[in-house]
């Protein structure tokens, strides 16, 4: 099927999707009254409902659109690498992160992370230090942008730019006026869309399956032997076990630890909701993880990486394979659910880094006392489209292989700051503030220093795995913290032993 064929369908569409988000928009804008409600919403949602938004903001544009053309690219040991090892070690750790977290937040009132790990330790300095690191989070949001524009250009037979332009006026502008009360409902909305969409990518392929598993990966074989082993020395992230395994099981351990995920279980209402939002929310998530699988398709559908005899670059492959290979009417429907992949986690990461900056950054620097803090986060919004506009604009002319390496090495930055002081302040009661803080900067500087420096074999290639240094990065700022804390309980003992 050809996106000429159905373009002007997806454009109507799309147009009774914005107008269905504009209403929930609306009609949360009157319910927001201070930036509390912006950030945790002022409604009781049920756990059902925030479980949904909970897999809907986890499940973003990278898990729809990008990551199934690392899996057509590289094969089986890519999708065991994002499909189930990380997905797994991801939801496990939420699973044990999330109960602690929310009662530590209920207790010191925090709307956003910097905000949590703040008052947690009760230190403004290392609020605001968190505050500027959050910044790395717009690499996420360019991945999104990056992600909608590809696939709506092709579907709506218009130019990127134009696309990249619209996505970023529309998304931006609501979410300048929604906040939690309206994105619990269309993230509810689009999570129930994008299972819908989950089932039918994962069955689109049923047809290679004639001659059973065997006959599936023998079609793979053919094209490369590579996609069908479980490692594949020719990729840049998937070369053996230690990035497909290692690697990646640290990484989803802490990558929970990002506040458009994490932050979601404050906005329950009471503890008792806590289990339904969890099974809920990490079933439906599993789903979702296994949609990259949709990739070995798209590779099957495309053995030469080619259509028309235009090379599909990797962050284009799913959107080419969508319009190939469904019909008008399951067309629209599955580029409306890739669509809502994307906006649930944009609108998450719109809401709570605006939230962060205007709280725990603008604020305590500058004060703005003439300012109301709804507005000066409207115009904290607006300052976040037009840089996420321009970085959007960079990768989609330029990208490094794909715009997914530019925003993992964003945010799992952040991820790997933020994993001790969330660990720290969850589970262990009596923590200075040195010990999470000098964690947090060691993570940064190992992350940053093995990247750009290319320290470790695996550094050396153009194309650099961010899942290598993160997890180095994790692991030693946990050692850090660990050795600092027992030095902290010595000391404290041999204190209180009397003379």
């Amino acid at each position: 099927m050809e996106s000429g064929d159905y373009s002007v369908y997806v454009w109507l569409a799309v147009g009774a999707y914005m107008a269905l988000i504009l209403f929930f928009v609306i009609r949360g804008a009157l319910r927001t009254k201070s930036i509390s409600d912006y950030a945790l919403g002022n409604i009781a949602f049920s756990p059902v409902a925030v479980g949904l938004a909970l897999a809907a903001s986890m499940t973003s544009a990278a898990t729809f659109i990008i990551n199934p053309g690392f899996i057509a690219y590289y094969g089986l040991s890519a999708f065991i690498s994002f499909g189930l090892v990380l997905s797994v070690a991801s939801l496990v750790s939420l699973i044990i992160i999330t109960k602690g977290f929310r009662k530590v937040g209920t207790s010191v009132q925090a709307l956003t992370m910097a905000q949590w790990i703040g008052n947690r330790y009760n230190n403004k300095y290392y609020a605001l230090f968190f505050g500027f690191v959050s910044l790395l989070l717009i690499t996420f949001i360019v991945l999104i942008c990056v992600g909608l524009t590809k696939l709506l250009s092709i579907a709506l037979d218009v130019d990127e730019v134009f696309v990249l332009i619209a996505v970023i006026v529309f998304v931006f502008g609501y979410m300048m006026f929604g906040g939690a009360n309206s994105m619990v409902y269309t993230n509810t909305i689009q999570a129930s869309l994008m299972i819908v969409v989950a089932v039918v990518l994962l069955t689109s392929g049923y047809n290679h399956f004639s001659e059973g598993i065997d006959g599936f990966f023998a079609k793979l074989n053919t094209i490369d032997p590579l996609l069908t082993q479980t490692t594949n020395p020719q990729s840049p992230m998937f070369r053996d076990f230690f990035e497909i395994l290692i690697c990646q099981i640290i990484v989803g351990i802490a990558i929970v630890c990002q506040p458009h995920i994490i932050t979601k279980s404050l906005l329950l209402k009471k503890d008792s909701q806590v289990n339904t939002f969890l099974i809920v929310g990490v079933a439906i998530e599993f789903l979702f993880f296994l949609v990259v699988f949709t990739g070995l398709y798209a590779r099957l559908e495309f053995p030469n990486l080619t259509s028309e005899g235009t090379q599909i670059s990797l962050d284009g492959v799913l959107s080419a394979y969508v319009v190939k290979k469904f019909s008008v009417g399951l067309g629209i429907i599955v580029i409306m659910g890739l669509i809502s992949a994307g906006l649930s986690t944009l609108e998450g990461l719109i809401q709570s880094l605006s939230t962060t900056i205007t709280q725990d950054v603008i604020q305590p620097i500058f004060g703005m006392p003439k300012l109301q803090p709804v507005v000066l986060n409207r115009l904290t919004i607006l300052v976040l489209a037009i840089a996420s506009g321009l970085f959007s604009y960079q990768q989609l002319v330029s990208p490094d292989l794909s715009v997914g390496i530019f925003a993992q090495n964003g945010v799992y930055a952040y991820f790997s700051a933020a994993f001790v002081p969330v660990l720290f302040g969850t589970f262990l009661k009596h923590t200075p503030v040195y010990i999470p803080f000098i964690s947090s900067i060691v993570a940064i500087v190992f992350h940053f220093s093995i990247y750009y420096g290319r320290i470790t074999p695996y550094m050396q290639e153009t194309v650099r795995n961010p899942a290598i240094p993160s997890a180095i990065a994790i692991v030693s700022s946990f050692m850090v913290g660990c050795i600092l804390y027992q030095i902290h309980r010595i000391s404290r003992t041999h204190k209180s032993i009397p003379i």
